[in-house]
């Protein structure tokens, strides 16, 4: 590997001025999700855009879509056979509601204690700027041993309606030998973290129906069937007493854990009491036979993400509702097809529904999980990590889904490289999101090292 102790001293000597530069991006509102922050969208993709281009990026260019821009840059090695990464990230953030919950301005930074408060300081702000400060350091102190190119887009947090296309059309423009996405994290701070696989997700919509509009409870209960009361006996019938779900066919294609993996999901040392602390549960929950950390993200389940019906204000109001409906994701593992899931799902519902009331289901989305355990450029990663932290590295298969790595494998034929900086405390979509700054400015170290490791022994 080339030297890092340029750059990592480049780094160092002017980490006051290129932390500025992560807080001002924090401090442009890019809510992608709010249409009165439009203005602020284009704000940081050009915010990013300048940074680049200031780099010595040769190609920067922001593409439109139907709403938020699209970023791509390029800079090229001076070596013709230099392998090519690609780092994906997104400069949108979730919205600040509730607003009277943050502590402290979420669009002003702010440091208390060992955190930077802001929101997108971790998800993902942090980790793009995490990327590009730790490329400075090292375009600034010697040649850059790999050509890199950026693709930041600013519809992650409202599902990437613009980014597959973009994808599907630009394959060339976006060829690599490597991905890098940091929109993952570690599992705590002296844990560098590798995620090599991701719960793909089927999400539909249960609505039960009743009668034609609410109806006075006085006269009409016990004589019209309720649909809230309806599609929670529903619900109830949707998992076994020992927390499995118990849709017929579900577990059908699930790929059992081996002994191995077992063994490499178990070396993550995170301990039942902190998912207690993290959730403020009073007590965990699932199937039996398994631990958290594999029920986390090795099996898959299904979760009631929203539930609505009839009055929910306050005081009273004696009603029976006309509707209810319920909002439902199962998160997938591998081998198990979306659509089987869903249409397994539906299936099953409908044949438990009553007739006294109409039932139907509608599909949101479905994708697929991923596995990744041999990313091209892992090693590199992994041994950045290790020189860095001084600790093993925790391979985890994550409990959420990253669309776009799928799609990036789909289109582009590269695995991606999924890790992070951000920790699980860290409050993401949540009032007080914070990066824990000391493991943020490791990860920058990790990702010079990493940067340089492709140069010539």
């Amino acid at each position: 590997m080339s030297n890092p102790d340029k750059a990592i001293n480049y780094f160092h000597i002017n980490q006051k001025q290129l932390t500025e530069a992560y807080l001002n991006l924090l401090r442009i509102p890019s809510i992608s999700t709010n249409p009165d922050h439009k203005v602020d969208m284009v704000k940081a993709a050009e915010y990013l855009s300048k940074t680049l281009a200031e780099l010595g990026f040769e190609r920067v260019e922001i593409f439109q879509t139907k709403m938020h821009p699209i970023l791509f840059a390029e800079k090229r090695s001076s070596n013709p056979e230099a392998k090519t990464l690609l780092i994906y990230g997104h400069y949108d953030v979730q919205p600040v509601d509730p607003l009277d919950e943050w502590k402290s301005d979420p669009f002003q930074p702010e440091f208390r204690g060992e955190n930077v408060y802001a929101r997108g300081a971790s998800d993902m702000k942090g980790q793009v700027m995490a990327s590009i400060l730790a490329l400075e350091s090292v375009v600034k102190t010697s040649e850059l041993p790999i050509n890199i190119k950026y693709l930041l887009e600013g519809e992650e947090e409202i599902g990437s309606p613009s980014l597959n296309k973009f994808i599907i059309d630009n394959a060339d423009m976006l060829s690599c030998d490597m991905i890098l996405n940091p929109d993952a994290g570690m599992v705590g701070m002296n844990q560098p973290t590798l995620v090599y696989g991701l719960r793909g997700m089927t999400y539909f919509e249960v609505r039960v129906d009743g009668p034609k509009a609410d109806l006075h409870s006085g006269l009409w209960g016990g004589n019209v069937a309720n649909p809230a009361t309806v599609l929670s006996e529903i619900i109830a019938k949707l998992h076994n007493p020992d927390g499995s779900v118990a849709i017929p066919g579900f577990y059908d294609h699930v790929v059992p854990l081996t002994d191995d993996e077992r063994k490499q999901i178990a070396a993550n040392k995170t301990s039942d009491q902190a998912f207690l602390d993290i959730t403020g549960s009073p007590a965990l929950y699932g199937e039996e036979d398994y631990t958290p950390l594999e029920r986390q993200g090795a099996r898959p389940t299904l979760d009631v993400n929203g539930f609505y019906s009839g009055f929910i204000g306050d005081g009273a109001k004696t009603i029976i509702p006309a509707y209810a409906k319920a909002k439902i994701s199962c998160r997938l593992v591998p081998d198990q097809d979306p659509m089987e899931i869903y249409n397994l799902a539906k299936n099953y519902i409908l044949s438990i529904a009553p007739d006294t009331v109409r039932t139907k289901i509608f599909l949101h989305s479905a994708g697929p999980a991923y596995l990744a355990n041999d990313a091209p450029g892992a090693e590199n990663l992994v041994e950045a990590f290790r020189e860095v932290w001084n600790a093993p590295v925790t391979f985890k298969r994550e409990g959420g889904s990253i669309p776009v790595a799928t799609v990036m494998l789909q289109e582009l034929g590269v695995k991606s490289l999924l890790t992070g900086f951000g920790l699980p405390d860290d409050g993401i979509h949540s009032p007080n999101e914070h990066q824990h700054y000391p493991t943020w400015l490791k990860g920058i170290e990790a990702l010079i090292r990493f940067y340089l490791s492709f140069g010539e022994e």
